[in-house]
Parts: structure tokens; C-alpha cells; sequence
């Protein structure tokens, strides 16, 4: 995983004035889509919108509206609905600047909050994706970088008149989208677990590199976790704190189990962080045990055959007169203190318990 690709560019906006509205993110080039659920207690209706437009008509209606805007590239859509639904300008840019920091923005007549929406891809990556919602009296919006998101259990919920969020208001239809993502974050920490285990187990049987390797690009993946859902304890703890006139005391309660979701998948993270930096410890320590094993049977070879190789050199000099020289037995004599001498280093180490 290359931790580039959670790095937006934005070089190209310098020098451009607050409020530009620019696209900030990987290219694209399929077209934006657009899904509105409009419903109340009695009613749901659900349709794929052609154009933009023809969501318009339904920021004054009585009943909640839930836009959901998949695409950010064509920021002359981004710039229609915000002016319609009466965006500040730095709202609609960061938007379509897919790099913002999570963060919660309370204005008069709406509440604007960022987050990322965490997820494993078809090549089993990592990916994420910048959310931002704006709560409106009766209208929630959401823009997505592309198609697909994690909230198929909130609209079929929707659909079905036992479920709270049909009896509640935009802040609670909210609250059931960012209940959502959180949720996920602990799908994606449950592969994450399952993964540290294989590789926990990988290290203490068979280390190799390609093993700290993947440690290193999980370390990368926690890293990136943690910079993401860090700052959505200050967001959850302002959206319920908030004392906006959008937020019903009843929809409080459900986001402070927001809160207490955020603080369990920052200390699971935490713990991860913890776990990756013992292994790499643990990869380090097994190695220096296989060189400390290798440079031990090193030096008991080189311990051996020191003596030895110190009798042959008194041996190999070639003086005439030496005792052994002309002994018909000094050959085999020679051998005897040789192996005499190398059994008894053997016994000696063995008895030491070095080997």
C-alpha cells in the first residue's frame, strides 16, 4: 500500500482566493449521480435524479429529504446546489477538497460535518473516501467522492415504518448516516485484527521479509486509521454539545453512542498500534537470535581449531632438528593430540552448556 494514495495534491490551488471552488482528488470521468429519498411516516419516495434541479423543489417540503450526491469532479453541481440550499462559498470548496480534516462547522440555518468513509476495496486495500453532510431543517445532503457508500442499512430502514428514523427529523436521519460509517470503521478493524493474528503467527513460526514488509504496510494502514478517526472525537463531541435549533433533545442521546463508538474504535486502534510496534520488535529480536546462533557455532568452529591450528604451525616449521621429525609414530601422534584436543574442547563446551 503506498501511502501516497490517501495524499491529496492541491498544489494547483495556490494563489487562488478563499472559496474557490476547485476539485481536489483523483480524476474521473463518470458522470455524477444523484439519489433523493424524500419521506415521512406515512410516505417514502425514492428516485434517481437526471439533473440536479430537480431536487430543488424539495428543500422547503414538509417531510425529510435525504440527497445524496455521488461524484464531486463537476464542480458546477457542487456550486448549483450550494447556492440553492444557501452553502457559504468556503463550505462548497471544502467539498469538492477532498483532503479536509474531519471537522464540524455549526452555521445559522445548517450544520456542515467531514468525515472519511474507510472501507477494503476489491484488491483488498485500504481506501477511503471524504463524506460531507449538511443538516438542514428538513433536508440532509451528502456528497460522496464516488458511487457506493455504507448506508444500505439506513435506507432500508427508510422503507420500513417500525424503524425510529421515520418518526424523527433530519438530525436523526444524521446521526443514522454517521452511525454508519462509524460502524463500518469496526468492519474494517475486524479484517485489520484478523490480519495482525496471521502475521503474529507468521512470526513466531517462519519470519521472512516479505512478513515485516506487510507489518510495515500495516503499520502505514494504522497510521492512516488513526489521523482519520482521531479527530472525530472533537466532531461528535461538538455535534452533541451543539445547541443548534436543528438538533432535538431526543436525537442527543443517539449521538452521545456516537461518541462512545468513536472513543472504542480510537483505543481498538491504539491497541493495534501497540501490537504492530511489539512485532516489529519481536522480527528484530528473532533476528539478532538466529545472527547470535549462527556467530556462536562460528566461534566454537574458531575455538577448536585455534589449538589445532596453533600445533600444526609448530609443526610446519622447518627446522632440522626437531624429536618428532624422524619418530616413525609422529604422524599418528600428531593426529592423537589433535583429536585429543578437539573432543576435549567439545566435552568442555558441553559441560558449560554453551552448546
Amino acid at each position: 500500500m503506498k501511502i501516497s494514495k490517501f495524499i491529496k495534491r492541491s498544489s494547483h490551488k495556490t494563489g487562488m482566493g478563499p472559496g474557490s471552488v476547485v476539485y481536489v482528488g483523483k480524476k474521473r470521468s463518470a458522470k455524477p449521480t444523484f439519489e433523493l429519498i424524500d419521506y415521512n411516516f406515512e410516505n417514502v419516495s425514492e428516485k434517481k435524479l437526471k439533473t440536479i434541479e430537480e431536487s430543488f423543489p424539495f428543500k422547503d417540503m414538509p417531510s425529510v429529504t435525504w440527497l445524496n450526491i455521488m461524484g464531486l469532479h463537476d464542480t458546477s453541481i457542487i456550486e448549483k446546489v450550494g447556492n440553492h440550499f444557501g452553502l457559504h462559498p468556503l463550505i462548497q470548496e471544502d467539498i469538492v477538497s477532498t483532503g479536509q480534516r474531519p471537522k464540524m462547522e455549526d452555521f445559522e440555518n445548517y450544520l456542515f460535518i467531514v468525515l472519511r468513509m474507510l472501507y477494503y476495496d476489491k484488491k483488498n486495500e485500504l481506501s477511503a473516501e471524504q463524506v460531507s453532510i449538511v443538516i438542514g431543517p428538513n433536508f440532509v445532503i451528502s456528497f460522496q467522492e464516488q458511487e457506493g457508500d455504507v448506508f444500505d442499512d439506513v435506507r432500508t430502514r427508510i422503507k420500513d415504518t417500525k424503524w425510529r428514523i421515520r418518526k424523527s427529523g433530519s438530525d436523526y436521519l444524521a446521526y443514522a448516516l454517521i452511525d454508519s460509517i462509524i460502524d463500518n470503521y469496526f468492519l474494517v478493524l475486524e479484517k485489520l485484527g484478523d490480519k495482525l493474528e496471521d502475521l503474529e503467527e507468521e512470526l513466531n513460526t517462519n519470519p521472512s521479509q516479505k512478513t515485516l514488509n506487510e507489518v510495515y504496510i500495516m503499520k502505514k494502514e494504522l497510521v492512516f486509521l488513526r489521523k482519520s478517526v482521531w479527530p472525530l472525537r472533537e466532531v461528535i463531541s461538538k455535534f452533541h454539545k451543539s445547541e443548534s435549533k436543528l438538533i432535538q433533545k431526543q436525537t442527543v442521546r443517539y449521538i452521545n453512542d456516537l461518541y462512545e463508538h468513536t472513543i472504542q474504535v480510537i483505543d481498538t486502534i491504539e491497541s493495534f498500534r501497540d501490537m504492530i510496534s511489539s512485532m516489529i520488535d519481536v522480527h528484530l529480536s528473532s533476528l539478532s537470535n538466529k545472527m547470535n546462533e549462527v556467530m556462536k557455532v562460528l566461534t566454537i568452529f574458531a575455538a577448536i581449531f585455534i589449538p589445532l591450528t596453533f600445533i600444526a604451525g609448530i609443526y610446519g616449521m622447518n627446522f632440522e632438528v626437531m624429536p618428532e621429525l624422524s619418530w616413525p609414530y609422529g604422524y599418528a601422534f600428531a593426529w592423537a593430540i589433535f583429536l585429543s584436543v578437539g573432543i576435549g574442547m567439545l566435552v568442555f563446551f558441553k559441560k558449560k552448556k554453551w552448546i
